[in-house]
């Protein structure tokens, strides 16, 4: 059975980080390229970052330097390091393969306000 289990949002300050973490019970995680994504209010889900088997990274455009992933294969975890939280990062965020399967975890929020 796909599961996705997110954790490690809160509520931040702007400029602080927070660490996010999802254990993902699928078949070949070791060799799967996995993403994380958020969706803000009234948005649309976007990718923010993805890391490839061999441990590749690619991130988008608005959090390149802030954002980073990486991957426990045996403990099959990927985790978002986000660092210097800025209000516009306030979204729900999930981690899936990239590209994604159908089915979705409930995901973590993550809230930047002052």
């Amino acid at each position: 059975q796909v599961q996705f289990v997110e954790s490690g949002g809160g509520l931040v300050q702007p400029g602080g980080s927070l660490r996010l973490s999802c254990t993902a019970s699928i078949s070949m995680f070791r060799f799967s390229t996995m993403g994380w994504y958020r969706q803000a209010p009234g948005k649309q889900r976007e990718l923010v970052a993805s890391i490839t088997m061999s441990g590749s990274t690619n991130y988008a455009d608005s959090v390149k330097g802030r954002f980073t992933i990486s991957r426990d294969n045996a403990k099959k975890t990927v985790y978002l390091q986000i660092n210097s939280l800025k209000p516009e990062d306030t979204a729900v965020y999930y981690c899936n393969k990239y590209p994604p399967l159908e089915y979705w975890g409930q995901g973590t929020q993550v809230t930047v306000s002052s």
